[in-house]
């Protein structure tokens, strides 16, 4: 046999930035972090994604990065900034992908230049796939907008866009240089949005921590309150669980899991089949009740802990089915979300399920018959009649 091999590994580091008026002049944070990374003799261009939502809901805020970028100099802003359309829309719609492309080329960016989104997660998601892929990679930063991108998907390392009507078909494991979490970006989303992101709080609480769970649980009443702090305590406890998990497991998902995509598989699927009217939290509670509830069924979840969680979720304000999860027969379309799921991973199914709350399982089939008995009983719960849902 004849050949040469190699191995190498590479380091990714980065750091996820927790602040208040992040573009207010006496900010010093985003100046500060341009500082140390500046390259002698390159000079360092910046071009800004924005979402429509935010740049409307904050009507300053183009005004503050041009004012901000004049006071603090260390990067070269460049001032065409972009706003698109956020949601789904960004990720489905090919022209918003072109658009950022040919700017990145018309400003001439480099690999040393930045590309800075501000949004939800889908805008994140776009901006950060155009920078991995433009010269093989521009550096690119993160602020997230929303409860659900400040506590999930903006701190991850993954990017992409939707093709072929999958969710994510296209995309890349690449992290940001930072991340940068500014709370007043939450303060004019809708209380549907607010909520929302709630929801992957839960789910990484389920399988990482039953104390947070238990925490949540305890602070329910302030969260849907919109207490700031209370929240801001909820985001910082999400981003930790999740950088543990990227630092110590499979962060570029090379096996055939995802642990920490419990009640995924269904609510990726219920996303596409109403065309993504339900927000992404919104499909991942019903698809963590979905999951509960066949986690009890199967004799791995006590009835009093699925009680707890369906508990939760209604509390908070929460649908936990819809029609179109509802399973009548194998042909059923919410269950092409599995095989979706399997495609996606690489291998053979895995599917997270519970044993406790804060301990998950993986599992590699799922019964329809106990998939149809969980659906029929989220299908008759109501809050007083929790007591006899098991």
């Amino acid at each position: 046999m004849n050949y040469i091999e190699q191995s190498f590994s590479v380091r990714f580091e980065y750091k996820v930035f927790f602040t208040s008026n992040l573009f207010h002049s006496s900010n010093c944070l985003l100046s500060n972090f341009f500082e140390k990374l500046a390259v002698t003799g390159s000079v360092q261009k910046i071009l800004f994604v924005i979402d429509a939502a935010v740049a409307a809901n904050h009507s300053q805020l183009l005004l503050q990065i041009n004012s901000y970028f004049k006071k603090y100099d260390s990067v070269e802003l460049i001032k065409d900034i972009l706003v698109i359309p956020g949601g789904e829309t960004a990720k489905n719609d090919n022209q918003y992908f072109d658009y950022i492309v040919e700017a990145v080329n018309y400003h001439g960016l480099d690999r040393h230049s930045w590309l800075a989104a501000i949004g939800g997660g889908a805008v994140l998601d776009l901006a950060g796939y155009v920078a991995a892929i433009a010269h093989r990679g521009i550096r690119h930063i993160r602020i997230p907008s929303t409860v659900l991108s400040q506590n999930d998907s903006g701190i991850g390392v993954k990017n992409g866009i939707n093709f072929f009507g999958k969710k994510n078909f296209l995309g890349t494991f690449s992290p940001p240089f930072a991340v940068f979490n500014d709370d007043i970006l939450l303060t004019t989303l809708s209380d549907r949005d607010w909520r929302a992101g709630i929801a992957e709080a839960i789910k990484v609480a389920l399988i990482k921590d039953s104390k947070f769970f238990s925490w949540i649980e305890e602070h329910s009443k302030e969260l849907i309150n919109r207490d700031t702090a209370v929240m801001n305590a909820l985001i910082r406890r999400c981003a930790e669980l999740h950088l543990q998990h990227i630092a110590s497991g499979d962060p570029f998902e090379k096996g055939s899991s995802r642990p920490l995509d419990f009640g995924h598989w269904s609510a990726h699927k219920l996303e596409q089949l109403t065309n993504f009217s339900l927000l992404h939290g919104e499909a991942v509670a019903m698809g963590m009740a979905l999951d509960t509830m066949y986690s009890t069924l199967s004799g791995r979840l006590s009835s009093e802990k699925a009680l707890r969680i369906i508990r939760l979720l209604l509390n908070l304000g929460f649908d936990i089915t819809h029609p179109l999860m509802q399973i009548e027969e194998e042909n059923s379309p919410i269950l092409l979300g599995l095989n979706e799921f399997r495609e996606h991973l690489g291998g053979r199914l895995t599917i997270m399920l519970l044993r406790d709350i804060g301990k998950g399982e993986e599992v590699h089939e799922m019964d329809t018959d106990l998939l149809i008995r969980a659906g029929e009983q989220l299908k008759m719960c109501r809050k007083k009649e929790l007591s006899s849902l098991l």
